[in-house]
C-alpha cells in the first residue's frame, strides 16, 4: 500500500513567524510550500479590483471560484504570487489587504471554494502548509502539526519592522489593534475558527530567533525526508 504523501501544517496567528518559518523549512527539506493565506488574500484583491461589496457573500464566492492564483517561485528572492495574470504580491501584503482576507475567510462558502484548491498542493515528495487551519481542517490527517504564537507586543513590533523597511507609513500601536482585532475574529469565527488541532506541537517564537523556530520544526521531521 502506498504511503500517502506527507505534510507539515504549520499554523497561527498573524505575525507568528509562520510564512518565513514555512519556507525555511520547505527550502530545508526540499518540499513544496502552500501560503493558504494568500489564497485568501488573492481573493480579496480580486474583488476590491472588481469593486465587489464585502457584504454579498454570493459575489464573493463567485469571485473565489473564478480568481486564478499561481505561485512563481524566483531562486534567492520572495516568491510572487500571480492573481489573474498580474503580479499582486505587494498588494497582497498590505494591512488592508489582509482584513479584507480575515472578512472573506470568515464565509462559509468562500472557505468551502477554496478547500480543494489548497489540498491539490498535496504532492511529492511533500507539502508544508501554512495557515490557519492547514491542521484542524484542510490535512487533518498530516503526520506533523505546529502551532506558533508569540506576544501581540512582538507580532506587532515584527510588522512594524518589516513594513518599515518596505516604505511604508504604520504605527506599532495601530498594528498591535490590527493584529488584536483580527486574532478575535479569526479565533471567533463558526467555521474553522483559529486553533491548535490537538496533536499539534506549540511553539512559543517570543523572544526566539528564525533559525531556533526552523530547527525546532525540522527536529519534528524524521529522517530521512526524501
Amino acid at each position: 500500500m502506498t504511503s500517502p504523501i506527507p505534510v507539515l501544517t504549520i499554523d497561527g496567528p498573524s505575525g507568528a513567524g509562520k510564512g518565513t518559518v514555512s519556507r525555511m523549512v520547505a527550502s530545508r527539506l526540499g518540499w513544496h510550500y502552500l501560503d493558504s493565506g494568500a489564497l485568501y488574500r488573492a481573493v480579496g484583491v480580486a474583488a476590491s479590483w472588481a469593486n465587489l461589496d464585502l457584504s454579498d457573500s454570493a459575489a464573493l464566492v463567485r469571485c473565489a471560484f473564478d480568481t486564478t492564483v499561481t505561485f512563481r517561485e524566483q531562486a534567492g528572492a520572495e516568491m510572487r504570487v500571480i492573481v489573474n495574470g498580474v503580479d499582486a504580491t505587494d498588494e497582497l501584503r498590505l494591512e488592508t489587504t489582509g482584513a479584507v482576507a480575515s472578512a472573506i475567510a470568515a464565509i462559509p462558502e468562500v472557505r468551502s471554494a477554496l478547500k480543494e484548491r489548497q489540498r491539490a498542493f498535496r504532492v511529492a515528495p511533500g507539502l508544508v502548509a501554512d495557515g490557519r487551519d492547514m491542521g484542524t481542517v484542510i490535512f487533518p490527517d498530516a503526520p506533523y502539526k505546529v502551532f506558533l504564537t508569540a506576544s501581540a507586543e512582538e507580532r506587532a513590533e515584527r510588522r512594524y519592522k518589516q513594513l518599515k523597511d518596505k516604505g511604508v507609513s504604520v504605527t506599532i500601536d495601530g498594528l498591535l489593534r490590527e493584529i488584536l482585532a483580527r486574532d478575535a475574529r479569526d479565533a471567533q469565527r463558526t467555521v474553522a475558527p483559529l486553533r491548535p488541532a490537538e496533536d499539534a506541537v506549540l511553539i512559543d517564537t517570543t523572544g526566539l530567533a528564525i533559525d531556533a523556530v526552523v530547527q525546532r520544526v525540522l527536529a519534528l521531521v524524521p529522517t530521512p525526508v526524501a
